[in-house]
């Protein structure tokens, strides 16, 4: 029994789509006994997450989701889509007709085998925690005040669809949704018991040092929220998945392992290797592949 991660499916591009399908009319039983963390940006219509889930349920004996940016994207345009809370609310809502867990569901508790003890050490409870924190434009520097990080952004030639595409209704601004998401997780990890492990799943990356790709950092800005620095730490995570950015890494901070699981757009993975080479396996061995050669942030 094992536990996998991927993020980032991105279905809206054929090349996407058709991977994924090969490997699930391949994959036979292998997977039965196993559970998948799919942590967002499957597609930006519903009909992405339905065509996904479709294909993963009947594989795996658990599947954990929680949306990403693309997920919740709507032009503003658009008369027949969902947008802000309400779409959050139908994929939610989508998960639940395929028995999906997602982040309004309980913690499921990991029953298979794993590495998370040590030595000696008594076996404790490892808590599954899909999470939907968003972002709040505070990955930025401490000198560049919040109404002037989307400029500051663009004056290094940086933007992001999400300021005209995600949008926060009914919540007055993406900050204050951002905020009220944070708060209500917050709680519920504050409320685990204080000797259980964790494997926290959030689409955007939890730190700010793993949240600026090198070649576009101002990026930052639409990747997380401070409020969750000291996340992995506090709440004890064996391992913290996520996606956004695809970049496939794994980095260490203060003992914990941050694991980037995307897949991405068509130019950033292999064809050949086929979509199961691009599955992260998180228990019970954590696969360190991605590992890079140097951590500038470190």
């Amino acid at each position: 029994m094992k536990l996998f991660a991927i993020s980032d499916l991105h279905l809206s591009r054929k090349e996407n789509f058709t991977v994924l399908a090969e490997f699930a009319n391949g994959a036979g039983q292998r997977f039965v006994d196993d559970w998948l963390i799919v942590a967002g940006d499957v597609g930006e219509r519903v009909a992405h997450l339905e065509a996904a889930l479709a294909l993963l349920t009947p594989l795996f004996a658990r599947v954990i989701f929680t949306p990403g940016n693309h997920d919740l994207w709507c032009p503003t345009s658009a008369t027949d889509r969902t947008r802000g809370q309400d779409r959050y609310d139908e994929l939610i809502a989508t998960c639940r007709t395929f028995g999906v867990v997602t982040p309004e569901d309980p913690y499921d508790i990991w029953p298979g085998p794993s590495e998370v003890e040590g030595p000696g050490e008594a076996s404790t409870a490892t808590y599954i925690v899909p999470m939907f924190l968003l972002f709040d434009y505070s990955f930025r520097p401490a000198d560049v005040p919040r109404d002037e990080a989307v400029a500051w952004a663009k004056a290094a030639g940086v933007g992001a669809s999400d300021e005209t595409l995600l949008h926060a209704d009914p919540w007055p601004s993406r900050d204050r949704w951002c905020q009220a998401r944070c708060d209500a997780t917050e709680a519920r990890l504050a409320a685990l018991p204080s000797d259980s492990r964790t494997i926290l799943i959030n689409h955007w990356p939890l730190r700010y040092d793993l949240a600026r790709p090198p070649r576009i950092p101002r990026f930052s800005i639409w990747s997380g929220t401070s409020r969750t620095e000291e996340w992995g730490e506090r709440f004890r995570a064996h391992s913290v998945i996520s996606g956004h950015l695809h970049l496939r890494t794994t980095l260490v901070r203060h003992g914990v392992r941050y694991l980037e699981v995307s897949l991405g757009y068509p130019r950033d993975w292999r064809r050949e290797r086929g979509f199961e080479y691009y599955l992260r396996e998180i228990l019970p061995r954590l696969d360190d592949r991605f590992v890079p050669p140097r951590d500038p942030y470190r």
